[in-house]
C-alpha cells in the first residue's frame, strides 16, 4: 500500500506553508521528515492525514484520492500519534487506548473481548501495562505519549504518523520508541516521524525528506540524505559528525 502527496501545496485558510511538496512512502518502510521549527512539517502531516485540505494537488491512499474514503475507512489505515495532547477526563489508560478500536466497530458499542486483548496487547508491548487502571490525567507527559502510541497500534493500521515521537520522553523510552519504530516496518506497516534529531533518523529511518521554510531540499536514502553540509543547510547551523566504532553520529557545531 502507499500513502503520497503529489504536488502538493499546503497551509491554512489565511496563509500558504509549503508548495510543490512530492512525498512518497510504502508500507514496510520508515520515513523521517527533518527541518526547523515553523518549517512545515506538521502541516505536512496533517495535510497527508486529511485533517488538513491540500490547498494544490492531491494526497492519494493507495492511488485513490484520500477525500474519497471516510473517516472511518481512513481511521483503519492510518493512525496518528500528535505530539501533544491536552488531557480533559479521567479516562483510565486502558480506556484511552480501547479508544483505538473505535475504527473497527460501533463508536458507542461496548468494547468486545477482541477490543480489550488487543489493548491489553499493545499496553504490554510498549512496557506500560502496570499503567491500564491509571486515571489518563494522573500519569507523566513521557507516559502519555506512549498511551497514545499504543491508542494508535491498536487502530491496526497500514500506517501510523507520529508528530515528534520522543518530545516528552526521557532517554530509556527514547530508545524504546526508536526500537519500536524498527519493529512497526518489520511488521509490515509504513511508518512516518518527524524530528528534530538526525541521529533518531539514522537510526530509525529508511529514508529522510529535508523540509525548510515549506520547500523540500533533499530526499532519499537516509545514510546518502543525512550529511554534515545538508544538516548544516537544513538548520542553518554547524554541524560536527563523530564517527566511532559504534558508528556515526551528528551534534551542534
Amino acid at each position: 500500500m502507499i500513502l503520497e502527496g503529489d504536488k502538493l501545496t499546503i497551509g491554512y485558510p489565511d496563509r500558504v506553508v509549503g508548495t510543490s511538496l512530492d512525498v512518497r512512502m510504502e508500507t514496510g518502510e520508515v520515513l523521517a521528515l527533518l527541518g526547523p521549527n515553523g518549517g512545515g512539517k506538521t502541516t505536512l502531516l496533517k495535510t497527508l492525514l486529511g485533517l488538513l485540505p491540500p490547498k494544490a494537488g492531491e494526497v492519494r491512499l493507495d492511488g485513490a484520492d484520500l477525500s474519497s474514503r471516510s473517516i472511518r475507512e481512513r481511521a483503519r489505515l492510518i493512525a496518528y500519534v500528535p505530539q501533544t495532547h491536552v488531557a480533559t477526563f479521567a479516562f483510565t489508560v486502558e480506556a484511552v487506548v480501547l479508544m483505538g478500536r473505535t475504527a473497527h466497530g460501533d463508536l458507542f458499542a461496548r468494547p468486545t473481548a477482541r477490543d480489550r486483548m488487543v489493548a491489553v496487547t499493545m499496553l504490554d508491548r510498549l512496557g506500560i501495562a502496570a499503567l491500564a487502571n491509571r486515571p489518563y490525567t494522573m500519569i507523566s507527559g513521557g507516559e502519555r505519549q506512549l498511551v497514545l502510541l499504543a491508542r494508535a497500534l491498536a487502530q491496526e493500521p497500514q500506517f501510523i504518523v507520529l508528530d515528534e515521537p520522543t518530545a516528552n520522553l526521557d532517554f530509556g523510552n527514547q530508545g524504546k520508541v526508536m526500537r519500536e519504530i524498527r519493529a512497526l516496518a518489520a511488521s509490515g506497516l509504513g511508518v512516518l516521524f518527524t524530528t528534530h534529531d538526525p541521529n533518531h533518523a539514522l537510526r530509525a529511518a529508511d529514508r529522510a525528506y529535508l523540509l525548510r521554510g515549506g520547500e523540500r531540499i533533499a530526499e532519499g536514502p537516509t545514510k546518502e540524505i543525512l550529511t554534515q553540509a545538508q544538516l548544516e543547510a537544513l538548520y542553518g547551523a554547524p554541524v560536527r559528525v563523530i564517527t566511532d566504532a559504534t558508528g556515526t553520529a551528528f551534534v551542534p557545531g
